[in-house]
């Protein structure tokens, strides 16, 4: 894991600097929850075996994560920030042809990552015992993300070259497009190796018929 991330806007290039210490040991942290909760599951993942494999003291991972709660929040959000799924991707509304590509694409590739599947599948699996477990994800995830596209469709709107009506609801039909038979399959435990290559050509596909469908 690298520790040069953070980005120093004060030089006309960008320069990466050094984490503090403090902020490599949140990532620390962070890296291994997100491979506990993929591997055990959220109600099989104590504090203490994140602290362990994270290489800290479990006051340490409370010292930046108040509960085990907050701790999958933060795993579920750092996968969408670490597919550009935030508001940088969705800032500019004179641009929706790219905007909505590149969402399609960023969004197509995190819900059939490795990772995604193992914890929707692990949050279906543990539903009716653990339903705040379900809840948390969908807050954390899907619910986050059709926020941010509906909250963009809408300041689209405004320069009058689309219309998407209730903008919620054409943020839901874009993302269960985007879904496909790879996603399916893959949360099944089927083959799929035949849709991978025709992944991106169906993805595009998706938000071409999307913008077609609403373009005034």
């Amino acid at each position: 894991m690298s520790i040069y991330s953070r980005v120093d806007m004060t030089h006309s290039s960008v320069t990466q600097l050094p984490l503090s210490r403090s902020e490599q040991k949140r990532q620390q942290v962070l890296v291994a929850a997100i491979d506990l909760f993929c591997r055990q599951g959220f109600p099989h993942t104590s504090m203490d075996e994140v602290a362990k494999l994270a290489g800290v003291s479990k006051q340490t991972v409370y010292s930046h994560y108040g509960s085990k709660d907050e701790l999958f929040v933060a795993a579920i959000e750092s996968k969408c920030v670490g597919h550009n799924l935030n508001d940088d991707l969705l800032s500019d509304p004179t641009k929706p042809e790219s905007a909505l590509t590149q969402f399609a694409l960023q969004f197509g590739e995190m819900i059939v990552s490795p990772e995604a599947i193992t914890v929707f599948k692990a949050c279906v699996a543990q539903s009716e015992s653990h339903p705040e477990v379900s809840q948390l994800f969908f807050d954390a995830g899907p619910k986050h993300i059709v926020g941010l596209l509906a909250d963009y469709l809408v300041t689209v709107e405004v320069l009058g070259q689309y219309r998407f009506g209730n903008a919620h609801h054409s943020a839901v039909r874009l993302c269960l497009m985007l879904f496909g038979e790879l996603k399916l399959k893959l949360e099944l435990g089927l083959a799929a190796d035949e849709l991978v290559g025709d992944r991106n050509e169906y993805i595009l596909g998706c938000a071409d018929m999307f913008l077609k469908a609403h373009r005034v």
